[in-house]
Parts: C-alpha cells; sequence; structure tokens
C-alpha cells in the first residue's frame, strides 16, 4: 500500500524544470510586465501571467504574493525610465524645469516605452487598486526623492505639482489625443512648459 503524497503547503510551486530555473522569477516578471501592457490590469491574472511565462499559477503566488504585488513588481520595470527624474533636477537650478520636461516627454515620444506607460496609466485611471499601487509607487520612487533634492520651502507639495503639470500635458497629448497639444511639437510643448516646471521646483 502506498503512503499518501505530503500536501504541499499553499502558495508553494510544485518542483518541476519551469520552477526550479533561477530565471524562473525574472520570467514571470517579464511575463506580467507584457500581460499588463497588453490587457491592462482588470483583465489580468495571476492564471494568464503564469501561462505566458509557462509556469505553475502557484509559482507566481510563491514569488510575488497578491495580484497587487506582481503589477507593484511588474510597473517598476515599465517606470523605470521614469525613475531618473530626480537626477534629472539635480545640478544647477537653472534649466531643472526644462531638464524635467525634456526627460519625460522625451520617455512618451518613444513609442517602445509610451505603449507601456499608457496601459500603466489606463489602468491606475479605471481601478482603485492599480491606482493605489502606482501611486505608492511614484511617492515614494520618485517624488519623495525630488522633494530631498530641492532646497526650497514646501518641496514635496512642489513636487507634486510639477508632476501633475506634466501628467495632465501626457493625458492631453496621449491619452485623449486633443489638439493642438496632441500635434504640436515636442519642443515646441517643452519651450512652453520648462518655465512652469521652473518656478515650481526652484522658485522661492
Amino acid at each position: 500500500m502506498t503512503s499518501p503524497a505530503t500536501p504541499r503547503k499553499r502558495g508553494r510551486p510544485a518542483r518541476s524544470r519551469a520552477g526550479d530555473e533561477p530565471a524562473a522569477r525574472d520570467r514571470i516578471l517579464a511575463a506580467a510586465r507584457g500581460e499588463f501592457a497588453a490587457r491592462g490590469y482588470d483583465k489580468t491574472s495571476i492564471r494568464g501571467i503564469a501561462k505566458a511565462a509557462e509556469v505553475d499559477p502557484a509559482l507566481v503566488h510563491h514569488y510575488f504574493g497578491s495580484k497587487d504585488q506582481v503589477f507593484g513588481a511588474a510597473i517598476e520595470l515599465i517606470l523605470a525610465p521614469a525613475m531618473a527624474v530626480p537626477e534629472v533636477v539635480q545640478g544647477s537650478r537653472e534649466g531643472a524645469g526644462e531638464r524635467m520636461a525634456r526627460h519625460i516627454l522625451g520617455i512618451w515620444e518613444n513609442p517602445v516605452t509610451r505603449l507601456p506607460l499608457l496601459a500603466v496609466m489606463r489602468s491606475a485611471l479605471t481601478n482603485e487598486a492599480a491606482a493605489a499601487v502606482l501611486r505608492e509607487l511614484i511617492g515614494r520612487r520618485v517624488l519623495l526623492r525630488m522633494a530631498g533634492e530641492l532646497d526650497v520651502p514646501d518641496p514635496e507639495f512642489r513636487t507634486q505639482l510639477a508632476a501633475g503639470h506634466m501628467i495632465g500635458i501626457l493625458m492631453l497629448r496621449y491619452v485623449i489625443k486633443m489638439e493642438p497639444v496632441a500635434s504640436a511639437g515636442a519642443e515646441d510643448i517643452i519651450a512652453m512648459v520648462a518655465p512652469a516646471l521652473q518656478r515650481y521646483l526652484i522658485e522661492d
């Protein structure tokens, strides 16, 4: 008589070739990035991510826990270019606003980085869980670090105003596609926006 198999703990993956590979976590993360970018938050599932990564769904839970946690890890990859904004505003006070506008607009002008960012933004607009993850990530990884670089009164308030200014323009240009902002030249937008960002970030 054979003895019953030892039950696995919930959330622990079965041993398999896919699960034993050191690169399994990275493959899951890449699959999650693709699924969220293509389908948005609501239509992406743990099972779908696992299928795309060719692993058992339990392995996704094992590495990342909940769908929110997978989303957070995936959008850190998607937002990686934007994470450099605090470094962009470092250095000389002159031109900080222009550097910020040029950096952010440059990310969105590139179709390779724009498409997944659009998916993240749309997810945040339609789902509170996704919005909460994005809010915490941007607040912690970008805006708080930016505020720490500014020697001005109310730095957190100022960085949020600057970010809000840029997000509004990004919404009009790339999501709503409202004219004439949607078809305006990038350099024209930078020239108009940079003084406002400079005022938010630098002027006492």
